[in-house]
């Protein structure tokens, strides 16, 4: 296969093809680390394109692996494409971005065989630049911040140039993402610098308009944007680089492209990530720019799962918590208005006092503000809301006894990537895994993921109550469900 810098070898398997670590951007190293990402350098050689490259520079997240440094080169995509047999029409691509807090992950850690054979796409997965590395800012540094999502629209602009060569069309792009990687799509939606680079978006666990509240002391007394001020990115910046002997402003920026990527790894493997706003691709905060109805016009495919924190209760609680405890966290959290919600969350009426409190996270943090999103699109573009809702969903991070999993923050994924999980599923599962694959393929071929051989799923409107896509094993799993009762959004918008 043939690509613009250079032709590549991968692999053929039995219904598709898969090519592995191939370069998007030169490795941003040297006088190139904070630096948008450039071209590749050509290549005359056939590019073994057999397995995935390293991963970037990241540390460890929830207990789920050791900690691995990467490398800095790693700017690097893989494509995966069914099988063809004969002609066919070009086929739609989808282009994932992975999750992580904008702290971990690669694109080589997600398998989309079922995803390309089952749909008939073109699937890409691509590393970006993470924590330090494709967040940091400092005074006077062009794209402060915003590394990372730079990297994902060079990754982009790959796709438009090199899709045909693997049969895909580059006129039908379907951007979708989970976490971090949802909330990268809320930035490009926004950015006029990403217009005309993907044609559809699919957003999981990720909403423009979350924050998150003060989960522990540190945090301060009020919920933080996951979008950062430039001004504040860079006075953080600034004190990262003097903790690293960086001190002379002068030769700051020098000095800090000299320091190894463990000692910045080291240096802020406590620290949380997220793009910068007042930047050349986010001039102004993504929810702001939803709100005013500037974002690209596509039609939104929206969604998250219906237990999502309690896999960030388990993160930021070190042991289960008592009722009284439950209380101090309401206080603490939500100051004056702590009653209301202990009114709205009685501890008694869950199994324990932990899961009332991962439930008041899922909806003030996850569902609600999906809600939110899902009505300001709706206003101008097509869009379909759904809720990841199996409760039995495999285990991807470890679990203590106390915080039954549920439908937790990324358990969806085992049902549209391939991974050991998928293989240990039961058939209700797997056919559930199917009908998922259908919905987003069909949605990223047509803008609308509906057929007459699969339960419909409604388009939200803003006419009537707005009703999203449970998706659960068995005959009555899949259906629609009203989100703003189940996670008491009505609530949820006179508290904030």
């Amino acid at each position: 296969m043939r690509t613009g810098s250079g032709p590549v070898r991968g692999v053929l398997a039995d219904g598709y093809r898969a090519f592995y670590g191939i370069p998007y951007a030169a490795p941003p190293v040297g006088e190139l680390r904070w630096r948008p990402p450039v071209p590749p350098p050509p290549w005359s050689q056939v590019k073994d394109a057999s397995s995935p490259a390293p991963r970037c520079p990241q540390t460890a997240l929830a207990g789920r692996d050791p900690a691995d440094p990467g490398s800095e080169d790693c700017l690097y995509l893989n494509v995966t494409t069914p099988r063809a047999t004969g002609p066919h029409r070009p086929w739609p691509v989808m282009v994932w971005l992975h999750g992580g807090s904008f702290a971990t992950g690669s694109g080589g850690a997600y398998r989309p065989q079922r995803l390309a054979t089952g749909g008939n796409v073109v699937v890409v997965t691509l590393n970006y630049r993470l924590g330090a590395l494709g967040f940091w800012g400092y005074p006077g540094l062009g794209s402060s911040a915003t590394f990372g999502l730079l990297d994902q629209r060079a990754a982009l602009e790959w796709v438009r140039r090199n899709a045909s060569a693997f049969g895909g069309d580059a006129r039908n792009v379907t951007l979708f993402g989970q976490s971090a990687g949802a909330l990268s799509i809320c930035a490009h939606l926004t950015s006029a610098q990403s217009a005309g680079l993907f044609h559809r978006a699919i957003l999981q666990s990720g909403a423009c308009g979350t924050s998150t509240p003060p989960l522990t002391p540190g945090q301060g007394a009020t919920a933080t944007s996951i979008w950062i001020p430039r001004t504040d990115a860079e006075k953080s910046g600034t004190a990262l680089a003097e903790r690293l002997g960086c001190v002379d402003k002068a030769t700051a920026l020098a000095c800090m492209r000299r320091v190894h990527p463990a000692d910045l790894l080291k240096a802020t493997k406590n620290a949380t990530w997220g793009p910068a706003y007042d930047t050349p691709i986010l001039p102004i905060r993504p929810d702001q720019a939803l709100r005013a109805g500037r974002f690209h016009r596509m039609p939104v495919l929206e969604g998250h799962t219906h237990d999502e924190a309690r896999l960030l209760a388990v993160l930021t609680l070190p042991r289960p918590i008592t009722t009284a405890e439950y209380g101090a966290l309401l206080v603490r959290v939500f100051g004056t208005k702590a009653g209301k919600v202990a009114t709205q969350y009685p501890p008694g009426r869950y199994p324990s006092p932990s899961l009332a409190w991962a439930t008041v996270l899922t909806d003030r943090m996850f569902a609600c503000p999906t809600l939110t999103d899902e009505r300001l699109f709706a206003r101008t573009v097509p869009v379909f809301g759904y809720e990841f809702a199996d409760s039995d969903a495999p285990r991807i991070y470890p679990f203590p006894d106390w915080m039954p999993p549920g439908a937790y923050h990324g358990s969806d994924l085992a049902y549209l990537f391939d991974s050991a999980e998928v293989d240990r599923l039961p058939p209700e599962q797997h056919e559930l895994a199917a009908a998922m694959i259908g919905y987003w393929t069909r949605f990223a071929a047509t803008g609308d993921p509906n057929t007459g051989r699969s339960p419909r799923w409604p388009r939200i409107s803003l006419d009537r109550p707005i009703l999203a896509q449970a998706f659960a094993p068995g005959k009555d799993g899949i259906t629609p469900v009203d989100p703003a009762v189940e996670h008491h959004c009505g609530f949820w918008e006179e508290m904030l």
